[in-house]
């Protein structure tokens, strides 16, 4: 609790862990598909009257300027749909059924990745509900070490971790610390699960919709560090609490004697990937990034 006042310490913190036990009680009583209804169902009705939805809108008129208002309002509707559904689906992640719940197409690249004896890095996205391929990764065999941002509130941080430990993935915090344990995690053969969509303020620029974007290098670092395959992993709701991964072939990373070409190469491969997924399902995206500099 380094930094916290006196009130955040003992009565806004404890408060909100108190209502976040509460709430993942609560959920639990309910079947997977009705949570996951419940949560899309308040995310319609309460996420567009909130004010972050402007950056909401505003990141989509950037990225889909031929768009009309209304079309741009449907998709940060369907956004909050979505971001409901993965709220409430959190606590009963474990009732995910990889038969009934959970298509997956290229499986046996994600097959290669656990059998070749080699680091490997499986990158991905906020899209659908993106805590399902750590769960599905698990269900084959892979372990994958999973980053996370630790929340500020012990509680809350305790409460959410215990939550992912029990798909027998490993933590890491973002951060130094974390990107040392990332690099030691490969080191032994591990394997990483990046979510790789989000603003990094002392990243590189990377091209993302027509528009420069901060961008963690790390996955294009490490990649040419170890020299180990890239898989890409989509995860898309196709109707509730029902999802289709896709893992795709191993990138092909080619090294050359410019360290630094060779990075921006490598991420602007991946920007464009997950571009082409959000434009092909919009509303399954978390548009409230502040992804694109004022």
């Amino acid at each position: 609790m380094t930094g916290a006042s006196f009130i955040q310490r003992y009565v806004s913190y404890p408060l909100q862990g108190i209502l976040g036990y509460v709430f993942f009680a609560m959920v639990r009583l309910l079947p997977l598909q009705t949570a996951s209804d419940l949560g899309g169902k308040l995310g319609r009705w309460i996420g567009p009257r909130v004010g972050v939805s402007h950056r909401a809108r505003r990141n989509l008129g950037r990225a889909f300027a031929e768009k009309p208002a209304n079309e741009i309002d449907s998709i940060v509707v369907g956004m909050w749909d979505n971001l409901g559904r993965v709220l409430f689906e959190y606590p009963v992640l474990q009732r995910i059924d990889m038969n009934r719940h959970v298509e997956i197409i290229g499986i046996e690249h994600l097959l290669a990745l656990r059998d070749d004896d080699r680091p490997g890095i499986l990158f991905a996205a906020h899209t659908a509900n993106w805590e399902i391929l750590p769960l599905v990764a698990t269900a084959h065999d892979l372990n994958v070490h999973v980053f996370y941002r630790q929340p500020n509130n012990p509680y809350v941080a305790n409460m959410f971790a215990r939550s992912h430990l029990k798909s027998g993935n490993k933590m890491i915090p973002k951060g130094p610390k974390g990107a040392r344990q990332a690099l030691q995690a490969l080191g032994q053969g591990g394997h990483l699960g990046i979510l790789v969509d989000q603003k990094m303020n002392d990243g590189i620029a990377v091209p993302f919709f027509g528009r420069d974007a901060m961008t963690a290098p790390a996955l294009a670092q490490m990649a040419l560090k170890y020299d180990c395959p890239v898989v890409a992993a989509r995860t898309e709701r196709l109707q509730g609490a029902k999802f289709r991964i896709t893992f795709s072939k191993p990138m092909s990373i080619e090294a050359t004697d410019d360290r630094h070409a060779d990075i921006l190469a490598i991420m602007t491969r991946i920007n464009q990937q997950l571009e082409q997924w959000i434009r092909d399902k919009p509303a399954q995206w978390l548009w409230l990034h502040n992804r694109w500099p004022d």
